[in-house]
């Protein structure tokens, strides 16, 4: 080739095809017996022939790419491991399947037409969205382009519960902060209290329910005595969470966070205020991440596959992008508990 990229010409001469049938099968095309495809999937390798995108999508109405937004500001999604490992569960789903990631972020409400643009723009086959707010706009602008989608977490808009057809990935989250707060009970903790997230998503609204449910089966709180401060899935939030449950109770004896960095900050609380963990009060978070390993004490938590739930709803997009006739479903992990020394 004296140093200049194959043409689909040289590939159709090396196979000994036409040019049109070399076109078809690059570019995903039917109608190709499967030994001249063979032949052609050989001259390709042989002469290292990289089709030409543009060429591609014209043939398939296909762009290789799918679309990843996170309904967050890009400061915190970097701050977050959670988002890191989702995202490095999704693009290796999507690296194995040749396709394209281009990630998206929501900074403030300014972001919103931008990102409506971008999805009716014709740019991605489908698109994969996590931790939306309950009046989040992106699930319509999705609609209204057309595109399938994957949530991640259990869909809380208006009515959602009840549209055929939704497809998400979620952990049982209320299965998991049931399973935190029986542990605590089992350990003759009484007083517990309950750092929430953000109570318009709902991985915050079930971990609540759990964390409430589990009470209830033990007797529940007495009235006017429930111990619940919400947070904001951050170690700062976390902090001010629990010196508020401190102010309101001091004699509380057992904190489950829902979620691991908010855990720390409680954590950070209850040294400032001289109480010694898991002996005064024992910490429980939720996710199984990186800072659960290294706090001091190492912190009880609730395990998600967070990795393997992003791998998940990759695959689930990529099996509707590929059309086949399988219904899809919901996919809902279940939770484990692993116990370290803070409670």
């Amino acid at each position: 080739m004296s140093g200049n990229r194959p043409t689909l010409e040289a590939v159709a001469a090396r196979a000994g095809v036409s040019r049109a049938t070399v076109s078809r099968v690059v570019n995903g095309g039917e109608g190709v017996r499967e030994p001249l495809r063979e032949r052609v999937h050989r001259a390709v390798a042989e002469l290292g022939y990289v089709p030409n995108q543009a060429a591609r999508t014209l043939v398939t109405r296909r762009t290789g790419a799918v679309a990843v937004v996170i309904a967050e500001p890009e400061s915190r999604v970097f701050a977050d491991p959670f988002f890191a490992r989702q995202l490095r569960g999704i693009s290796g789903a999507l690296a194995a399947a040749d396709t394209q990631l281009v990630l998206l972020y929501v900074a403030d409400r300014a972001d919103y037409p931008r990102i409506g643009r971008f999805l009716a723009g014709g740019h991605v086959d489908g698109a994969l969205m996590f931790s939306l707010h309950r009046d989040d706009p992106l699930p319509g602008m999705a609609a209204e382009a057309g595109l399938p989608v994957v949530y991640g977490g259990r869909p809380g808009w208006p009515g959602a519960a009840g549209e055929r057809g939704l497809l998400y990935v979620d952990t049982d989250n209320r299965a998991g902060a049931e399973l935190a707060v029986r542990h605590l009970l089992a350990r003759g903790r009484r007083r517990i209290g309950h750092i929430a997230g953000p109570l318009d998503q709902t991985s915050a609204v079930d971990r609540l329910a759990g964390y409430r449910a589990a009470l209830a089966a033990h007797g529940g709180a007495p009235a006017g005595r429930e111990l619940v401060a919400e947070g904001d899935f951050t170690p700062a939030g976390g902090e001010r969470a629990m010196a508020g449950l401190l102010a309101r109770a001091p004699d509380l004896d057992a904190v489950f966070a829902a979620s691991d960095l908010m855990a720390t900050g409680a954590l950070r609380t209850l040294r400032a205020h001289g109480r010694s963990v898991p002996a005064d009060v024992a910490v429980v978070g939720y996710d199984d991440l990186e800072p659960a390993m290294w706090t001091e004490p190492p912190l009880t938590t609730v395990h998600q596959d967070v990795e393997g739930m992003g791998g998940v709803m990759a695959r689930l997009l990529l099996r509707s992008l590929g059309g086949g006739q399988e219904r899809q479903e919901p996919v809902v992990t279940t939770p484990r508990l692993v116990v370290r020394e803070s409670g």
